[in-house]
């Protein structure tokens, strides 16, 4: 028969897999901390909205605390980097042992499959000019898509030049790499130049080997998860994940469960950990891997959560850019929040209080936001008294 999880168990595994149940460190952030964070989570996604800070600086925050960002910074760069970036979620820093995890994925951008449809219409159509700009790198790299003289593009898809398209097949490809970041713009070079040589000695997994791995990997991260969740983590083919899932649980590496609520099939992590509590407290973004898979959120935390940024301001529900406040093992309310750097401020524009939020929820909320302030080296913080939990927080904050 399969085990019967309460979802409050759920929540908990869930969290204690992406490591909310490691203690918080008393003194300094190493890359001894980032290490243990990285092998819970295995991604951090990158996004270039930075309305609070960019996507991949949080989650290290949210576990971690109070950090200095050029620790992961470091991390990303010179040839003993621990992280590279690729395909994965989406765009993410990832460890460089991923990377012959996913020759595969790059195998298959090379003959302009698996990549976005327009960008492997364009590369048919351009092959001889994807070749000019690789030997470009190959001359002159480290180089950005904004270095080519005569190719400037004008923000967006459709405002790529030319030799930005050619740039993004080229690394969907893996035949570049990000060197470095400058501001948010990839600078490319070849991956011989860029990733350590073991990296580069070690074999391609095969697609199939490479696939099991993959969803061991996303099964780790999340603890509990349903077919869906573990497709997701990577974004697989469906019928590779189902082989995938198949072998693990023959292989007793994933446990059939039940879920209490979830009306799908449930697989528990067999070194998954169950801890009696969680004692989170902690902003979360919105491409935190404990929420970027918005059904996941909803089935864990009763948390209906969609991004904003491209609704009109007039049809918003919560505002531009919402945080998630995790308290506990419970998302209990979010915020719509700005880090307005000129000011020196962070604003808080709007506060929600989940069904059921503790008493404590204003009062917690205000000591992360704090906290959060201090990281972000602002003088102030600004709180309006909009949204439900609003007033109380403004109340709070003036006192």
């Amino acid at each position: 028969m399969k085990e019967k999880i309460s979802l409050a168990a759920a929540r908990r595994i869930a969290l204690a897999a992406q490591g909310f149940a490691d203690p918080v460190p008393t003194g300094p952030v190493t890359v001894r901390h980032l290490r243990r964070v990285l092998s819970r989570t295995g991604l951090f996604q990158m996004d270039s909205v930075s309305a609070v800070v960019r996507a991949h600086y949080m989650p290290l925050y949210s576990r971690l605390g109070p950090y200095p960002m050029a620790l992961l910074d470091g991390a990303a760069t010179g040839r003993k980097r621990l992280l590279f970036e690729y395909w994965a979620h989406e765009a993410c820093l990832l460890p460089v042992d991923f990377y012959p995890l996913l020759r595969w994925r790059m195998e298959r951008a090379g003959r302009g499959e698996g990549m976005y449809a327009g960008l492997a219409r364009w590369g048919r159509a351009n092959a001889s000019f994807i070749e000019e700009i690789y030997e470009e790198v190959k001359k002159r790299g480290p180089i950005a898509a904004s270095d080519m003289d005569g190719h400037k593009g004008t923000g967006g898809w459709w405002g790529w030049s030319a030799a930005k398209h050619a740039f993004e097949w080229l690394f969907w490809a893996g035949r570049i790499t990000t060197a470095y970041r400058r501001g948010f713009e990839r600078v490319y070079d070849l991956p011989e130049r860029v990733l350590p040589p073991r990296i580069l000695d070690m074999p391609a997994l095969p697609r199939r080997e490479a696939h099991h791995e993959l969803i061991r990997i996303a099964a780790r991260a999340h603890g509990v998860a349903t077919y869906g969740d573990l497709r997701d983590y990577f974004r697989l083919a469906p019928e590779d994940t189902k082989r995938a899932i198949s072998e693990l649980v023959e292989e007793g590496v994933l446990l059939p469960v039940s879920v209490e609520g979830w009306n799908r099939p449930a697989w528990l992590f067999r070194d998954a950990r169950i801890p009696r509590r969680i004692h989170a407290q902690a902003l979360l973004s919105p491409f935190d891997p404990v929420v970027f898979e918005r059904r996941r959120a909803e089935d864990l935390f009763s948390f209906h959560y969609r991004i904003e940024i491209y609704t009109p301001a007039e049809k918003r529900q919560y505002g531009y850019y919402v945080l998630p406040f995790l308290l506990g093992d419970r998302i209990v309310a979010r915020i719509d929040v700005k880090a307005d750097r000129p000011a020196g401020t962070l604003r808080v524009h709007a506060a929600f209080a989940e069904p059921e939020a503790p008493r404590e929820t204003a009062a917690r909320l205000l000591e992360e936001l704090k906290r959060t302030q201090a990281w972000l080296e602002l003088d102030r913080l600004n709180v309006k008294a909009a949204g439900n939990l609003g007033p109380a927080l403004t109340n709070m904050a003036m006192s």
